[in-house]
């Protein structure tokens, strides 16, 4: 995800990712993953405060800038894991629902405007 410059530090990020999670846990998702160009602190502070934990790094793999980075993975569990997956959800069949209202505007507490 990428917030404008003018944008950032006002909990944008924080509010997206929040709707996102939401909305994958009603579809029935168990994990959300984040791969992430490094070095990018502000990034990688994001994701584990949020609750991301990192799985793994590829190195050298991302070609950005005229120049070769690493790439990080991180992992961030969205229920406990209690039995066999279903497939997941369609959106549309939730977007009529009460849940898809709470889940889309679920972020906006984060909101710092």
């Amino acid at each position: 995800m990428y917030v404008k410059d003018d944008a950032r530090r006002l909990g944008v990020g924080r509010a997206v990712y929040r709707s996102l999670f939401d909305l994958l846990a009603l579809q029935g998702f168990w994990n959300a993953y984040a791969g992430i160009t490094l070095p990018n602190p502000a990034s990688v502070g994001l994701h584990e405060s949020m609750g991301f934990r990192t799985v793994g790094i590829y190195r050298k793999v991302g070609y950005k800038l005229a120049s070769w980075h690493d790439v990080g993975w991180w992992q961030l569990p969205l229920r406990e894991h209690d039995g066999p997956p279903e497939p997941p959800t369609h959106l549309h069949s939730l977007a009529a629902s009460p849940e898809w209202d709470r889940a889309m505007y679920s972020g906006i507490r984060f909101l710092r405007l």
